[in-house]
């Protein structure tokens, strides 16, 4: 990552839901936390990744989530 660019993080965890039509997860405490990204590019990829290896468990959902909109709601991007 460029010095200059603009950094917006983005944290990407995963774990297994109660049912697949809501986002209850099953075990709070076996959340798979896969880490905190510095662009959407590098968490999508990390992402997908994450998600393709858990394809057979239909109960098991990763995120992306936008900690740069949490951290800073008033920020334009």
């Amino acid at each position: 990552m460029d010095d200059n660019e603009q950094q917006l993080l983005h944290l990407v965890f995963g774990g297994e839901l109660d049912s697949l039509t809501g986002v209850r997860f099953r075990d709070l405490e076996n959340l798979d936390v896969v880490g905190v990204y510095p662009n959407y590019q590098t968490a999508y990829t990390a992402w997908k990744s994450k998600a393709q290896q858990t394809v057979d468990n239909a109960h098991m959902r990763y995120f992306i989530v936008h900690l740069h909109k949490l951290l800073n709601p008033d920020a334009d991007s």
